[in-house]
């Protein structure tokens, strides 16, 4: 499924045909320590050595309104209630879909993005105990229908996790919700990539279980053969590389 092709009924074939011209859209999600950043970046670089035009960003982030509302929702000096945080959230959503992510995806074949939907569904859903289904039709509404081509779920031990974000400079106010919130976080993220959860919530687009724990070009190996089943127009050439 395209990046950029629309969920709503009633949409012209014309306008499926533009749709499916646009770039592909790659989403990195997991829980804090995960390795997002550094796998991200190993693909980006594996990206131009094959001379793939493509673009990261991150969520939120990336358009000026979106590093306010991420300077606002991380700094632990705030005490946000649960529902502001989700609005929070997305908020920047809509506005780096609306304003950078589509016009991005008619520029460049590949769009890598750092969270994306997944992430409020298991951090506010699951982890502020929200409810995904109470998520769903504002995150909707925030994406105008675009759905992301492929998710890579990075899945480390909760432990690991948040041992590795221990060792970054000063937590934020995501990273030191509490053991128990992060738990529930991670508990979700697995369930979202059993098939039932994925064929439920088509929003979603596809997500593929990638193990993080190890040497991070061991974990990148796998990130390369997640992805060239998801995505095997570009990805398949992993295996000749």
């Amino acid at each position: 499924m395209s990046a950029g092709r629309s969920t709503q009924p009633g949409v012209s074939p014309g306008a499926e045909a533009k749709e499916s011209r646009r770039g592909r859209l790659i989403v990195f999600e997991g829980i804090e320590g995960a390795g997002k950043s550094t796998q991200i970046a190993r693909l980006l670089s594996w990206l131009e050595q094959q001379k793939v035009p493509a673009r990261g960003i991150r969520e939120p982030g990336t358009s000026a309104v979106g590093n306010s509302i991420r300077s606002l929702l991380l700094d632990p000096a705030h005490d946000v209630d649960a529902r502001t945080e989700t609005l929070l959230f997305l908020a920047a959503r809509a506005q780096l879909v609306a304003r950078e992510l589509r016009d991005l995806l008619e520029a460049v074949p590949l769009v890598v993005c750092d969270r994306f939907m997944l992430s409020t569904y298991a951090y506010q859903g699951e982890g502020r105990q929200l409810g995904v289904e109470s998520i769903r039709t504002l995150n909707s509404f925030a994406v105008n229908g675009l759905v992301p081509d492929a998710t890579v779920l990075l899945d480390v031990d909760p432990g690991l996790g948040l041992a590795r974000a221990a060792n970054r400079s000063g937590a934020d106010r995501m990273e030191a919700a509490g053991a128990e919130f992060h738990l529930r976080v991670a508990g979700a993220f697995r369930r979202f990539v059993s098939a039932e959860w994925q064929e439920e919530h088509p929003e979603c687009g596809p997500i593929v279980r990638v193990d993080g724990s190890g040497d991070a070009e061991l974990v990148f190996e796998r990130v390369l053969a997640g992805l060239s089943g998801l995505l095997p127009e570009t990805f398949n050439v992993a295996a000749r590389s």
